[in-house]
């Protein structure tokens, strides 16, 4: 059988001025059989997602193709006309993104939006599109979808708009699906609910899908065949099975291994290059050291951060006069020590996110007490919380909006110092923000460089620093390593388990990963829908857990190939 898609020895550059070429693929060649799921995995920067978008040419003006893409055996769509490879966007091949709000109209509602390609390439009435896009959202698991052809973008959750990107994409029955990092920001529950969406629509369309992804832990559940690419070269391919049991290439090995899992809790995680030179080592007949395992923490170290009773509500419009109250939290009780980190998980609307930003009163409570250092926080003056706030700090899941883009690296770390009275001369600030640029990874170059230099993982390095000028004894880290690729993440979470041995910083750590909140938590709140529905220590949680929410959580956690189990047939 001829495959539905060839790429040979395709090489993409970009002209960076000057005749200087950046090359970012470099030769890269697989097949997409018809009716299979090829995975392309590798890291950030790796070029899986340059690879992709060569396929449509979906690239800026300054990128230059070479090699061949065959469709169907015979057309190069690397030669093809601009209005032929129109008419086979969204028609025989179509894409769905990582950011489903980058891609939807924010002003236009949800049944104009998919009814626009059944009538460019279908040639469908206004009326007929409009019943045909609300067999769409039907198809793809959203409730009441005549209701919802009437809704924008922003009143949908993630896992819903990226359901409408998913009906858009299939609208016109195209032969090839690209799925681009589909489910990187979304939560467990609806990761797995959109690989068994998509794995469903695959058979029922007879269609292939080309799955991006950082994560071989995901793709192992849904692909065929896997293509692991690392510096825009394929460093190893062959169906599924074969990967995850007997991986060839030394980076393939380290993909899988650095991932942190829920079956035992190594002190530290392997990254990339440490495995790497551990795989090397072992095939030269040197030791391997033993790879060590979390020591218990002291629990009679004092507590730092008392919750009582915290709750806040929001409250809603409904028609022209009336309001509904909606609590967002409710009664949630906690304690932190020092040196310790709390794990908050939960789906995407469980009240996680509120009740961080709650703690530091960036959402003003209804009812409740947090009480730091003896005194609480929600009771205090604007004058005591600015004195306060320097010493509970907040890292965000998005550190590219939470840095300033037009601050350099070293004036958004001496600003905060600046207004705390932190230092006594601008050299001394300046000195320290250099220091602790090294703290976390980063060297001095860093310093007068902006954000849109850095790679993801470098930028949450120096959100984190800049929240250490200040001090703290206590960090809210908000999803602050979901969006990073596995051997990012594996680095900024040793990172923040060095800067807790070495500060006693302490730590409120809110993710929907649970492989994530075993590795770095030592207890753990499991919220629903604003409430704590099971509070106990990381391990007994997520070896013998009591609510049947939790368990649903634990179950939807990706854990790669499994011989005898379906993946995408």
């Amino acid at each position: 059988m001829s495959a539905l898609l060839s790429i040979q020895d395709l090489k993409v550059g970009f002209r960076m001025g000057r005749g200087v070429v950046a090359e970012a693929v470099k030769g890269v060649s697989f097949d997409i059989a018809p009716h299979s799921t090829v995975a392309l995995v590798g890291e950030s920067g790796s070029g899986k997602s340059v690879t992709a978008m060569s396929v449509l040419n979906l690239l800026p003006d300054n990128a230059e193709r070479a090699g061949r893409i065959l469709w169907q055996g015979h057309k190069d769509l690397l030669h093809t006309p601009m209005r032929e490879l129109q008419a086979l966007r969204g028609r025989e091949i179509a894409c769905v993104f990582q950011d489903p709000m980058s891609s939807l109209n924010p002003v236009f509602d949800v049944g104009k939006q998919l009814s626009e390609p059944l009538m460019k390439h279908l040639g469908l009435s206004r009326s007929a599109a409009i019943r045909r896009a609300e067999e769409l959202l039907g198809e793809v698991g959203i409730p009441e979808p005549r209701r919802r052809l009437s809704s924008y973008p922003h009143e949908m959750s993630g896992g819903q708009q990226q359901r409408v990107m998913i009906a858009m994409a299939l609208a016109c029955e195209p032969k090839l699906l690209i799925a681009d990092e589909p489910t990187t920001a979304l939560d467990v529950t609806i990761q797995r609910q959109i690989l068994e969406l998509l794995a469903k629509l695959k058979i029922e369309h007879q269609m292939s899908v080309l799955f991006i992804s950082h994560d071989l832990g995901l793709v192992g559940e849904i692909a065929d065949q896997v293509v692991v690419m690392r510096n825009g070269i394929v460093r190893e391919q062959g169906p599924v099975a074969r990967i995850f049991s007997a991986p060839k290439d030394d980076y393939t090995k380290a993909l899988l291994a650095c991932r942190p899992s829920l079956e035992g809790n190594p002190a530290r995680l392997m990254v990339i290059d440490d495995h790497i030179a551990a795989t090397q080592a072992a095939a030269r007949g040197e030791a391997a050291a033993a790879r060590a395992e979390a020591k218990a923490k002291d629990g009679s170290t004092p507590v730092v951060l008392e919750v009582k009773s915290l709750a806040k509500s929001f409250w809603l419009r409904t028609g022209v006069f009336g309001k509904r109250e909606f609590k967002a939290v409710q009664n949630v009780n906690f304690q932190l020590r020092r040196g310790h980190t709390l794990g908050v998980v939960g789906e995407s609307g469980s009240g996680k996110t509120t009740m961080g930003l709650t703690l530091l009163r960036l959402h003003e409570p209804t009812s409740g007490e947090v009480l730091f250092d003896g005194r609480n926080l929600l009771a205090l003056t604007d004058r005591e919380r600015q004195a306060m706030r320097r010493r509970i700090q907040i890292v965000f899941q998005n550190p590219y909006a939470s840095l300033n883009p037009r601050f350099t690296i070293g004036q958004t770390l001496v600003e905060p110092m600046a207004i705390h009275g932190i230092g006594t001369s601008l050299a001394e600030r300046e000195q320290r923000a250099r220091s602790l640029l090294e703290k976390v990874g980063l060297d001095g170059r860093a310093f007068g460089k902006y954000p849109h230099e850095f790679s993801g993982g470098q930028r949450q390095r120096v959100a984190i620093a800049r929240c250490l000028t200040l001090e703290p004894e206590v960090l809210v880290l908000d999803e602050a390593v979901s969006a990073l690729d596995v051997s990012v993440q594996a680095q900024v979470l040793n990172l923040l388990k060095d800067l807790q041995d070495d500060l006693g910083l302490a730590y409120v750590f809110i993710s929907h990963d649970l492989a994530v909140v075993r590795f770095i938590s030592d207890e753990v709140l499991v919220m629903k829908d604003g409430v704590v529905v099971e509070q106990a220590s990381a391990q007994q949680i997520l070896a013998a857990p009591r609510e049947e929410y939790t368990k649903r959580l634990l179950a939807a956690v990706p854990r790669g190939y499994r011989a005898g189990a379906a993946a995408s047939s």
